[in-house]
């Protein structure tokens, strides 16, 4: 367990943070993703992996070299880019836009392609609606799938996902944090240089 809870105690200190998936248990999934996508392609003609940021591009070039690993074939540099999806929120009026990430498309294009869109957390659904409005800007592709490491229910649009490396049931009160080497490189154990916590609200104390 990794503890984040403040000496002053459990009422004023953050949630404690609980470890679902260490290093290993993501990468077995994120092979088991691979080999996923592979069989419902059949093959990897006309693939292109899209990250959605920010942990979504790290997690989808590791797919994408264990898919090369598997397939000599498969160029995972040229299949390989990045869409941000700030700008097509339905929340930016509620909350602060995030500053915009670049939006990188292999220079073949995606049109008449099998794009999987990758994410870390499969959540309300809000974040991948926004990435198919920001895929109509920039192709046509002739497939859609999406991929997530984790997916935790509580959805609000009808979005599923097609490859998942951990079905999570969670309370919507807990908060699901993916923690990677690329993206938080805040001092881990080595088992946890890669992981998943879920952090459990504390109950306020009366004084």
């Amino acid at each position: 367990m990794i503890d984040d809870t403040s000496a002053d105690g459990p009422s004023t200190g953050p949630a404690p943070a609980r470890v679902i998936l260490s290093a290993a248990d993501i990468d077995r999934a994120l092979t088991r993703i691979a080999h996923e996508i592979l069989e419902a392609n059949k093959g990897s003609s006309d693939l292109v992996l899209l990250g959605i940021p920010r942990r979504g591009y790290p997690l989808a070039q590791r797919i994408a070299a264990k898919i090369a690993a598997t397939d000599p074939g498969f160029d995972a540099a040229a299949s390989l880019g990045q869409l941000d999806v700030t700008m097509f929120r339905d929340d930016l009026r509620k909350n602060p836009a995030r500053a915009p990430q670049p939006t990188r498309i292999p220079v073949q294009g995606i049109d008449g392609r099998t794009v999987v869109l990758v994410d870390d957390v499969l959540y309300s659904g809000r974040t991948v609606r926004a990435a198919l409005d920001a895929l109509v800007d920039v192709g046509r592709p002739r497939v859609v799938r999406l991929a997530v490491l984790v997916d935790r229910g509580h959805r609000e649009l009808p979005i599923r996902a097609d490859h998942v490396g951990k079905n999570l049931p969670t309370s919507s009160q807990e908060k699901v944090r993916v923690r990677l080497a690329e993206t938080d490189p805040d001092p881990r154990p080595a088992e946890h240089a890669d992981c998943v916590v879920i952090e459990t609200p504390v109950p306020a104390v009366r004084a």
